[in-house]
Order: structure tokens, then C-alpha cells, then sequence
């Protein structure tokens, strides 16, 4: 068997990360503060440890990496000061999973590391961007401290895994929903408030996102790194819907529709009116297509909000 270290296998995208990676054969060791269900084998450390992170490097002996784990607080991450400690961390752990033998690794990146200035904003305006649709050789021109530390690292290993002869590839998350989100998230946020009977404030949801079920988000990391596809590689649908689609039929699957509150919450006149990927990479190199209509998805999301 194929052996795989996962950070954040007890995560968000983690989860569906490590029950994909264990359908493909991979062994999966998870390393991090909490143990990560399904994995063969959990290395106990904090990743921000340099002593405990390299250790657990060690034991694993793993042929190949998938870093996930990150600063991750809604609302919060976009500019905490921990995305420092991480782009260091991540550096270092590259570096010690090399120097150990690895020779494949998957990082996740950011959709926020896109220059999102070129989309048209939902005020109107000429935007440089067709439609708002992002290629992986779209400029990056991060707008907050969470997507210039994944751009800067992205740039940084990227330099070291060519000089050091490592395989990497670096997954592009766009937007996620799914069983078991976070508060402060949308879609997890709207479902519990519905199933509550809690009356859910929102904008008018005019602005389009590109949403992937987080279930497929970790199905696409699996394949990413069973692949020897190399560079950027966008994961999201590649087809963005209005927000307001999204809570609409959270509404209807919930039958609460008349308590979510549109237009109660304003968006800054800067947001982008389309945020949305183009997943061609994905698709013909990767060999993974998103399968899950929004319905199927979202229906998901209800059963463990």
C-alpha cells in the first residue's frame, strides 16, 4: 500500500479526504491534535511544533503528503496573524516530508489567492475578467492576509519542490458546504437556523459562487494526489449559482422558506459579482468531474447540519 500523511485529517475537508484516500488503497497516517476517523495510523502533534511536526514526519515515513491543515476560524482567518505561523510551518513540513524520503505532495491553496479585483463588482463597473472565471493561470493579487500567505507559499515550495525533485501539486479550493460545517459558515449556518424554526438574515444573494459539495472537495484532493499532475489545479464545480439559488432551496428541502430574511444583511459595493472556477485541469488531467447535482448536495448538508 501507497502511504500518505494527512494534516487535517479530522477536518472540514479532511474527512472526506481520508475516506476518499483509503478507497483509492492508500494507508493513511493522520498527524495532528485530534485523531482523524478511518486513518490507519494518527501521529499525536501540534504541526505548529517544528520538534513535534518533524517527528511525526519521521514516523510516518510516508511516500506521499496531503497538507490541509491551516487556520481555518470562519470570519476570522482572513486576516489572523496564525497564517503566518502556518506558511512557516507548511514550508518546514515540505521540507522535512522531502528530506524523509516523500516524493508526492498535494497543498491546499485558496481561491482567494485570485486577483478578484478583475471580476466585475456587484455594483457594476468593467471588470478585466470574463464573467468572474478564474483559470489556474489567472493573475494572483491576494486581497486579504489568509490568500497572499497561500500564494506566498505556493510560490516559495513550489521553487523548493523543483530544486529538491518533489512531486507537488497545489489544489485551489473554491467554496465548500457539507455535512458537519463550522458555525459561521453559509450554508451549515441557513440549514440549522431553518431545521430550528430560527428566522436566517441574509444579503439578497445576487452574487454568484462557485460551491462544491465538501464531500467531492475531498474526493478531488484524493485523486489530485493519486494523479502526477503537477502546479495549480483548481477544485470546484465550475459552475457558480446565485447564493440566493443556494438558500432558496435549502428553504424548500426544509419547507422554511419564509424565514430566511433576504436583503436583511448588506454586502460591501466592492463584492464581487461572480467568483467561479474553471475546473478544465481538474477534468482531463486529474480525471475527477463533479457529480453531485445542487439538490443531492445540499440534501447532505441537512442530515448532518
Amino acid at each position: 500500500m501507497r502511504r500518505v500523511l494527512v494534516t487535517g485529517g479530522a477536518g472540514f475537508v479532511g474527512r472526506p479526504a481520508v475516506a476518499a484516500l483509503i478507497a483509492r488503497g492508500f494507508e493513511v497516517h493522520a498527524v495532528g491534535r485530534r485523531p482523524a476517523e478511518g486513518a490507519h495510523a494518527v501521529h499525536a502533534a501540534d504541526l505548529l511544533d517544528a520538534s513535534a511536526r518533524r517527528a511525526a514526519v519521521r514516523a510516518a515515513g510516508a511516500s506521499h503528503l496531503l497538507h490541509l491543515a491551516w487556520v481555518t476560524e470562519p470570519g476570522r482567518y482572513w486576516q489572523a496573524p496564525e497564517n503566518l505561523d502556518w506558511t512557516a510551518a507548511s514550508l518546514d513540513l515540505v521540507r522535512a516530508f522531502r528530506e524523509a524520503g516523500g516524493t508526492r505532495a498535494v497543498v491546499a491553496g485558496t481561491c482567494a489567492e485570485y486577483d478578484w479585483t478583475a471580476a466585475s463588482p456587484l455594483s457594476g463597473g468593467a471588470g478585466r475578467a470574463i464573467d468572474g472565471r478564474f483559470g489556474e493561470s489567472a493573475p494572483c493579487r491576494p486581497a486579504t492576509l489568509y490568500g497572499a500567505a497561500k500564494d506566498g507559499l505556493r510560490r516559495v515550495v513550489s521553487a523548493y519542490a523543483a530544486s529538491a525533485g518533489l512531486s507537488l501539486a497545489w489544489g485551489r479550493l473554491f467554496y465548500l458546504y457539507g455535512p458537519g460545517e463550522a458555525p459561521g459558515r453559509l450554508v451549515g449556518d441557513a440549514a440549522r437556523a431553518l431545521l430550528a424554526g430560527r428566522r436566517f438574515a441574509t444579503s439578497e444573494g445576487c452574487q454568484r459562487r462557485d460551491f462544491l459539495s465538501v464531500t467531492e472537495a475531498g474526493e478531488a484532493f484524493a485523486a489530485l494526489l493519486d494523479s502526477e499532475v503537477e502546479g495549480p489545479v483548481n477544485i470546484g464545480s465550475g459552475g457558480a449559482v446565485p447564493v440566493r439559488a443556494i438558500l432558496e432551496t435549502l428553504g424548500r428541502l426544509t419547507g422554511r422558506g419564509d424565514l430566511i430574511d433576504f436583503g436583511a444583511r448588506p454586502l460591501p459595493p466592492t463584492e464581487p459579482a461572480c467568483i467561479e472556477a474553471e475546473i478544465e485541469r481538474l477534468i482531463s488531467e486529474v480525471g475527477f468531474r463533479p457529480r453531485l447535482t445542487l439538490d443531492e448536495g445540499l440534501r447532505a448538508a441537512l442530515a448532518q447540519p
